[in-house]
């Protein structure tokens, strides 16, 4: 019938009309026999390990099935992920018996994050979670604890996280488990990274991309993934579309991506297929890299794939209520639902972990039988659950020293050009340990002098390869992000440059990886890494050319709502306080880094010992832009953002003619942080401070980059909190000139005027008397200046000549540089 759901176990694809031939890109071997003693250690493995993952997701006692079950002995929650944990858990056995064999250092990265009872039960085998969390020993008080604390308050989670021994990556998002691996082995000669792909998340954009990564992977110097794409055919409700496809379609799509693919599907031999490919996929790698690390290396290599198709649910109930459960979506999630109340369903459930005889596979004592031992790797820092680079990886960066690069104060230069500088001298002192992630927007953000020390990093040119480039550039954002998260979470730091209205676009990847930060630092035994560290430019106020689209700060308020403990957000208002505080985040450890800044020319305010001490401060006045040094002001006006922060010293400039008796106070913030309400961030300035800044009870007006809300929220339980404006972006914009993008947003020197103005006049009677006539002669100065802009196309010449203000010697001519395209 149309619109009916077939639910049938494991049905097969519908064949594609490709020729068979096509089945000849499938690398076909000579499949071996394992030793037995292996094949039945593998089975042992497996058969505890999924006896383990049930029992985790369905009981509360009589963990050991020691005693028929009650519907008492079942949790009154069911939570957890079934149908993909055999699938898991077949891998990691495999795995376990590669690294054993080989001694060898490999990271288990599993896409399918949802499946951490395979995981947990696995690592409870291996010793691992006995290793970081004493209180589930690998014997009966230890097991008990797992299985029944697993998904309750105060136990493990059911989606694998920064809890879980060995992982580096958040599994509560599908799509960016093969990003990261490949980010995870670049610069790890000895590390191969195995990654479950499931069929869901195969059809994920990130990725959909992600398969390229390889290419950006040089043999010589970093080390290899082997991805595993699991085909078990089925989504939570519907087929996949891998699922969908049969093996010849696969083949073409792998070997069109440049992969040499491998099918394991021998449901009847299992092990031997799959312990067969391994090898041979880890025979691959070694071949690639020999040829590579002799100066031999293969133009264009394929590397391998393993293409696994096994039932989804495997080895679980075949049919419950009349509807097949194992090779079908019904087991994507919890089995038997009704084990609680139902008594079929709990009769069912008693069957189903008896078919595991785990009589068998357990000591008396709860401890796992020696068989299953006798595939786990004897040395504890190799295993799975325990390699260093999981837990404690990190190496220092040498930062080098910024003020040789400084500039003198006030002349002028470009942020951006200055922090390619600083990053190039940084990977001369950190060759291995320091890369650039960045969507093909290096030149555009004019940090190109790093190429003066370093070259871009792609294998698949000749004129990039096998050179040791420290910059990857991807147009795909996704992948930028999971290469960034993976060579953090190992170790080394990264820095991810980008056009301001394009970092939405991984904005739940960064949340997802602050969730897994948060976590490891909860954890006893996870140390310190590098922080995450974006540099925001070609900005909405520089973006007039691009247009509308090209106009978005809204990545601000999405780190913004991140911990306190891991969010940072940076506006220097200068080169030279950009290289202070990028050298700042290059140095810290555990935190979601934002620098936002410009790439033009622009004035240089500060020279660099007030640069450090104001960076070093967060925010601070400026007595140079100050009436009488700040003391004693009618208004505080406040700058957040380098070309808001220009504006309102253009207006200063200007009152000081208009509306001489105005007595002003600058302030520029660097720190965002420290505007939050005292006790939200540990920047946050305390009340007294705060006061010391904007003073108690003066109007204070703020010039802002982002959104409004993101700083009325930050402001909002301040004293006397009705005495604050913002102006801000306010999603305003076109192809048209800077200066109007000024105007458009309410963020031009005109506006700062009239609120400077409207602020001072409450308690300065002197400006009070005059303040209609200034008004109306700013509103004419701003309409006059549009009408310029709307009738010649371009800006007035003298619109960005340099300020000149008393005690403020910033030198230059007019010419509109900070502003040239």
């Amino acid at each position: 019938m149309p619109g009916e759901v077939i639910d049938r176990p494991n049905p097969e694809p519908s064949p594609s009309n490709l020729p068979d031939d096509v089945l000849s890109l499938a690398v076909k071997i000579e499949k071996k026999p394992l030793p037995e003693d292996a094949v039945t250690s593998l089975k042992e493995f497996r058969r505890a390990a999924c006896y383990i993952a049930a029992a985790m997701i369905f009981l509360k006692d009589n963990s050991l099935l020691e005693r028929d079950l009650t519907f008492e002995d079942v949790k009154p929650r069911l939570l957890g992920h079934w149908g993909t944990c055999p699938g898991l858990i077949l891998v990691y056995s495999h795995l376990n018996y590669l690294v054993r064999k080989h001694e060898m250092d490999m990271i288990y990265v599993v896409g399918p994050g949802h499946g951490a009872p395979a995981i947990l039960a696995s690592l409870w085998l291996e010793g691992s979670m006995a290793r970081f969390y004493p209180e589930f020993s690998r014997d009966r008080k230890g097991l008990h604890k797992l299985i029944t604390k697993f998904s309750v308050t105060g136990g493990p989670p059911s989606h694998i996280n920064a809890e879980t021994p060995g992982s580096i990556h958040e599994g509560g998002e599908l799509g960016y488990a093969l990003g990261v691996s490949f980010g995870a082995v670049m610069d790890k000669p000895d590390l191969v990274v195995t990654c479950i792909v499931g069929d869901g998340e195969a059809e994920t954009g990130p990725t959909a991309t992600a398969w390229h990564s390889y290419k950006y992977i040089d043999p010589k110097e970093s080390g290899a993934v082997i991805p595993i794409v699991h085909v078990n055919g089925f989504k939570i409700s519907e087929r996949t579309i891998y699922g969908c496809m049969d093996n010849k379609e696969l083949a073409a799509l792998f070997s069109g991506y440049g992969y040499k693919p491998r099918f394991v599907e021998d449901i009847q031999d299992i092990d031997t297929d799959l312990g067969n490919s391994l090898e041979w996929a880890l025979g691959e790698i070694r071949r690639i890299q020999k040829a590579a690390r002799e100066d031999k290396p293969i133009m264009k290599p394929r590397w391998p794939v393993i293409i696994m198709r096994t039932p989804k649910g495997w080895s679980g109930p075949k049919k419950v209520d009349g509807e097949f459960l194992e090779g079908s979506f019904h087991s994507h999630q919890v089995p038997l639902m009704k084990a609680k109340t139902d008594p079929q369903h709990l009769e069912d459930l008693q069957g189903w972990l008896k078919s595991y005889n785990p009589e068998e596979l357990f000591n008396k004592d709860g401890s796992p039988v020696k068989r299953i031992l006798d595939i786990i790797p004897e040395n504890d820092d190799k295993k799975l659950g325990q390699l260093k680079e999981t837990y404690d990886p990190y190496i220092d960066l040498k930062v080098p020293d910024w003020t040789g690069l400084a500039v003198e104060k006030g002349g002028e230069e470009s942020c951006m050009q200055l922090c390619g500088k600083l990053m190039g001298k940084a990977f001369q002192d950190n060759p291995r340990t320091l890369r650039i992630f960045s969507p093909d927007e290096l030149e555009s953000n004019k940090l190109g002098a790093v190429f003066d020390h370093t070259n871009r990093n792609f294998q698949w040119d000749e004129f990039s390869n096998g050179r040791g480039g420290r910059v990857i550039e991807i147009l795909s954002e996704h992948c930028c992000q999971a290469f960034m998260q993976g060579y953090t979470l190992t170790g080394r730091t990264a820095l991810f440059p980008s056009y301001e209205s394009f970092l939405g676009i991984i904005h739940t990847m960064m949340v997802q990886y602050a969730k897994f930060g948060k976590m490891a630092q909860e954890t006893s035994w996870r140390r310190p890494i590098g922080s995450l560290n974006y540099l925001e430019t070609s900005t909405w106020t520089r973006q007039e050319h691009n247009g509308f689209s090209h106009q978005n700060p809204s990545f601000i308020g999405a780190i913004l709502n991140l911990k306190p403990t891991a969010a940072r957000v940076y506006l220097p208002p200068d080169a030279n306080c950009f290289l202070s505080t990028l050298s700042h985040c290059l140095r810290s450890k555990m935190y979601i880094n934002l620098m936002v800044g410009s790439k033009q020319p622009s004035p240089v305010f500060l020279s660099p010992k007030e640069a450090e001490d104001h960076c070093r401060a967060g925010a601070s006045i400026w007595e140079f832009a100050s009436v009488d040094k700040g003391l004693n002001p009618d208004v505080v006006l406040v700058g957040i953002g380098a070309e808001l922060t220009y504006e309102v010293i253009k207006a200063v400039e200007l009152l000081r003619e208009l509306a001489p008796a105005l007595r002003i106070r600058v302030v520029n913030v660097t720190d965002l942080m420290v505007l939050g309400t005292e006790g939200t961030h540990p920047h946050a300035l305390n009340d007294q401070d705060f006061d010391a800044l904007f003073t108690a009870d003066k109007p204070v007006h703020f010039n802002y980059h982002g959104y409004a809300s993101e700083l009325k929220g930050l402001l909002f339980e301040r004293p006397q909190i009705q005495r604050i404006t913002v102006e801000s972006y306010r999603e305003e914009g076109s192809t048209t000139t800077p200066f109007d993008m000024m105007l458009l947003n309410h963020v031009s020197r005109y506006h700062v005027m009239e609120y400077a103005l409207r602020g001072g006049a409450k308690s300065n009677e002197k400006v009070s008397t005059s303040l209609v006539s200034v008004l109306a002669d700013i509103k004419h100065r701003a309409q006059k200046t549009r009408d310029y802009i709307l009738a010649e196309g371009e800006d007035p010449a003298d619109t960005y000549k340099m300020p000149r203000l008393e005690g403020m010697k910033i030198g230059g001519g007019g010419g509109g540089v900070m502003y040239e395209g």
